[in-house]
């Protein structure tokens, strides 16, 4: 945090390669910090960074990069202006959607990826926008397996679908959408090719080589975030993905050594956790977003156990999106992953696990997020920091409306905050 000097003039950032003025104080930073400050205006330290509150960006699907070309999963100034502007108005850690390490891992042909030069260099021009303003930036590293390859939302939608299978004219691969399974039933949606009401390619059954290189572009692309700019990695191990779909035994009924047992369906994440960990400065936390569903809690918290020691820093608690059949799915399942992160955290703390715990999903009102990371008398909390995506979609000031209702005075963007003069009309 840098005091501006006024006898010195304008202060610009340092280091952009254009000019932007120096905030006074980080935008949605508390201006002080006492006893009454709630807990979500509190910073929070993890590794070599600290978060300026507890409230963050979550990842969120634009569907805007290039489908084919040069450019192909490349972020734009679509993203700066989106992203950017949660960063100017007080986010704490504002995170890239969903971030393909392989190109056939970006879940539809107009998400980005992060495995070539290009790709680089858009997220570099990402990070320093989000920097200027004093926020941390996140990639959420991912592979979308068998939900892969699909289009834009809105052209399914055009469809009268939910989800629409991208053909090779239209920038997909049909051919070379993977899974732990393969063959017959094995799409998300359990239709074959040939049924045009399917949304979903029939994946292939990924092979002990294509595992050795999956992993091996996991590294590569942690590294390329860390070129980049980037503060955090999340590793992207919810909501049906490949991850996801190694872990449930819904979706892997694998006979080798990847599959079957809780420690054989663990060992995917665990090694691709490993791969990251080694790839990224020891400064650098590491998310790792973990859904509930096909998938029970006592796994998640047997899992969770063990992360710390693999060097991840913060589980994020999501719900859905590997079965069309499941109970919960990750626009419905709120107000239940709050509850199950609060009894996990509380499990954790017993045992001295140090793990942090963050959740999302449907949190809209001031109250409701203080309350989420405010401990009890008892000390207990739902989790240490929260990610929001819809209400920021509507708010973009969001940092700023909740530190009004909860009466902390927090800063504003320097543009924004005109100085108070003695007998100023105006």
């Amino acid at each position: 945090m840098t005091t501006y000097d006024a006898t010195i003039g304008n202060v610009p950032v340092p280091n952009l390669s254009y000019f932007s003025p120096q905030h006074q104080t980080s935008p949605g930073t508390a201006k002080t910090i006492d006893e009454s400050t709630p807990t979500i205006f509190r910073p929070l330290k993890v590794r070599g960074v600290t978060l300026r509150n507890r409230i963050c960006v979550s990842p969120m699907c634009q569907y805007s990069c290039a489908p084919s070309g040069p450019s192909t999963g490349v972020l734009t100034p679509h993203h700066i202006v989106t992203l950017g502007h949660y960063a100017y108005k007080g986010a704490a850690l504002v995170m890239v959607e969903a971030t393909g390490v392989q190109p056939n891992g970006r879940i539809s042909v107009n998400c980005p990826g992060l495995y070539n030069d290009a790709q680089q260099t858009g997220l570099k021009s990402v990070a320093e926008v989000i920097h200027s303003h004093g926020a941390l930036i996140g990639v959420q590293l991912s592979h979308g397996g068998r939900k892969s390859g699909t289009t834009a939302p809105w052209i399914a939608n055009r469809q009268g679908k939910g989800s629409a299978r991208a053909s090779v004219a239209e920038g997909g691969w049909p051919d070379n959408v993977v899974g732990p399974m393969g063959g017959a039933g094995s799409s998300w949606d359990g239709k074959p090719p040939n049924d045009e009401s399917g949304g979903f390619c029939e994946p292939k059954q990924m092979t002990r080589d294509d595992i050795k290189e999956f992993i091996a572009d996991w590294a590569s692309s942690a590294n390329r975030a860390v070129m980049a700019g980037v503060d955090i990695i999340e590793i992207h191990a919810a909501h049906g993905y490949l991850l996801h779909q190694f872990l449930s035994p819904i979706t892997n009924q694998r006979s080798d050594e990847y599959g079957g047992s809780f420690e054989n369906r663990i060992r995917l994440t665990i090694e691709v956790i490993a791969a990251v960990r080694a790839a990224i400065p020891e400064t650098m936390p590491i998310i790792l977003r973990k859904t509930l569903g096909q998938w029970d809690v006592s796994s998640t918290t047997r899992l969770a156990k063990l992360l710390p020691s693999l060097g991840v820093d913060i589980l994020d608690i999501s719900s859905g999106g590997n079965h069309p059949a499941a109970r919960l799915n990750v626009f419905n399942a709120g107000k239940e992953q709050a509850e199950i992160a609060k009894q996990l955290r509380k499990e954790l703390r017993a045992s001295d696990n140090k793990l942090l715990v963050s959740v999302v999903g449907m949190i809209n009102e001031s109250g409701q997020a203080r309350d989420l990371v405010e401990q009890n008398s008892a000390g207990d909390a739902a989790a240490d920091l929260i990610f929001v995506a819809r209400k920021f979609l509507n708010d973009p000031a969001w940092v700023m409306r909740l530190a009004e209702d909860l009466g902390v005075d927090v800063a504003w963007p320097i543009q924004m905050a005109r100085p108070q003069i003695t007998g100023s009309k105006g």
